[in-house]
């Protein structure tokens, strides 16, 4: 269990050595506990930004907010003001506004160390649920991600598919996410005394009071107190890694290292007259300084599969810019990509096209398109490998793709092998939407080379790939060493 604290794998273990089956329960709370942080902020800061909260509005949810927080009032007079200002919008708009803000900003607060958690009690058979005050609309992308079917939360009147502006029975804050947790447990069979709940505020008293295992979670400093006395479980988890100056000066330090690492590779090949030299000591040196000077380091199992079947087709999981840098380290010499025919002249890949002729594809022009991958298969055959992305874009969280089939039939017309590589941790350390790289450890595992690919045998290969893939992702091969 790389990269989890002491504390976590203990709980981890712990849940492992108990009972399964879908009659043990596991809660979560949303804000504070899977995710670093609140997601309601980051709904009603994009109202912000595009002028749709009125004067009145922002005057009465700050009068509100002060009077709970300083004169102990009632914290959810705040979300009743906040739901009033629904009245009159598109259920379906504001669902596409939740899935626009978790692929933007919610994904990247998810704690991994409550991803682990989930995927423990997933593992054992759990009835897994989110348990939230917030509406489903905050929660359904993130429970989805992490494959979390039921939601326990605040549901919004709807009439004629649109919001009323009104919540349907309790906003489940306090005691009415407990009542609403122990009628979840009725209706599927439940038992709360063997189950777990994680929460983060003192509110969550009486939640975590219906369950055997009740676990305090990056808790407010009123749980902590409660949790000590009641002898409850405190476990704190990291945060997501976020960027800082000292990260900013090192990304900018890496792009010039890349780019000095990549000329003096040109260099050497000039002066040796030998081109492919001078490309390959060009992709090695442009590849590991980024690397060296953003602090991030690689920990790669079976490393010796790199370089036991090439040429070959590498299919990487993708999460993160950060992934080419990675995997230019490890291949290091005589490999090359496919990319969109629009990238052969954007300046920032212009460099890396000198270095590896990417085989630009135009996907609009079908005969461009066969000439083009034609032409790689040639290149294949003749000593060059491929490193290609399966899912075809970077995934916003760690949760993989689906597969698509190209790099799986230029390997079949090639006739060289699929060696798959497994990256975990790339999108923690340079996030999707991020333009600086934080310090840290890259995993990478290279799975077994598969051999003898067919378009017969292709689609259920690639169906056992992914899932090895999705299985290297959730147990990393050291977990059972």
């Amino acid at each position: 269990m790389s990269g989890l604290s002491p504390a976590v794998r203990q709980a981890i273990e712990a849940i492992e050595a108990g009972p399964s089956g879908p009659q043990v329960g596991a809660f979560f709370d949303l804000d504070g506990t899977l995710v670093a942080g609140y997601t309601a902020a980051t709904f009603y800061g994009d109202r912000l930004r595009k002028g749709e909260v009125s004067a009145l509005e922002f005057v009465r949810t700050v009068v509100t907010a002060v009077d709970g927080e300083i004169l102990g009032g009632d914290p959810t007079r705040v979300a009743d003001v906040a739901f009033t200002a629904l009245r009159g919008v598109s259920e379906e708009m504001f669902s596409d506004l939740g899935e626009r803000l978790f692929l933007q900003k919610i994904a990247g607060t998810i704690r991994p160390e409550a991803r682990a958690l989930v995927r423990a009690h997933q593992r054992k058979g759990h009835t897994v649920a989110v348990a939230s005050a917030a509406t489903s609309y905050q929660i359904a992308p993130i429970a989805r991600d992490l494959g979390i079917e039921h939601l326990v939360c605040t549901r919004l009147e709807v009439e004629d598919g649109v919001l009323t502006g009104q919540p349907v029975g309790s906003m489940l804050w306090g005691r009415h996410k407990a009542s609403g947790v122990r009628a979840f447990a009725r209706e599927h069979e439940v038992v709360l005394g063997d189950s777990h709940a994680y929460g983060n505020g003192y509110e969550d008293v009486a939640f975590l009071s219906s369950v055997g295992h009740p676990v305090a979670l990056n808790p407010h400093r009123g749980l902590r107190m409660a949790a000590q006395r009641l002898g409850w479980t405190v476990l704190d988890l990291r945060d997501p890694v976020t960027p800082s100056l000292v990260s900013l000066g090192r990304t900018v330090a890496a792009l010039g290292g890349m780019n000095v690492g990549a000329t003096a590779g040109l260099a050497v090949g000039l002066l040796t007259r030998d081109g492919r030299r001078g490309r390959n000591t060009a992709i090695k040196l442009g590849s590991a300084l980024p690397l060296a000077l953003t602090g991030v380091e690689l920990d790669v199992r079976n490393a010796d599969r790199l370089w036991s079947h090439r040429p070959a087709v590498f299919v990487v999981n993708h999460q993160s810019a950060l992934d080419v840098l990675v995997m230019g380290s490890l291949l290091k010499e005589d490999f090359t990509v496919v990319a969109k025919k629009e990238a052969r002249h954007d300046p920032r890949a212009m460099l890396g096209s000198l270095l590896i002729a990417p085989a630009f594809v135009d996907r609009g022009d079908s005969a461009q398109a066969r000439e083009a991958l034609d032409a790689l298969v040639d290149r294949i055959r003749g000593g060059t490998s491929l490193l290609i992305f399966p899912e075809g874009t970077r995934s916003s969280t760690p949760v993989l793709g689906p597969f698509r089939k190209g790099a799986f039939h230029l390997a079949v017309q090639s006739g060289v092998p699929i060696v798959p590589v497994v990256l975990r941790n790339t999108g923690e350390l340079m996030w999707r939407r991020s333009k600086v790289v934080n310090a840290g450890v890259v995993d990478v595992c290279v799975l077994e080379p598969e051999t003898d690919w067919t378009l017969d045998n292709m689609n259920d290969k690639v169906a056992a790939l992914h899932e090895r893939f999705a299985e290297t992702l959730a147990r990393w091969p050291e977990e059972d060493d």
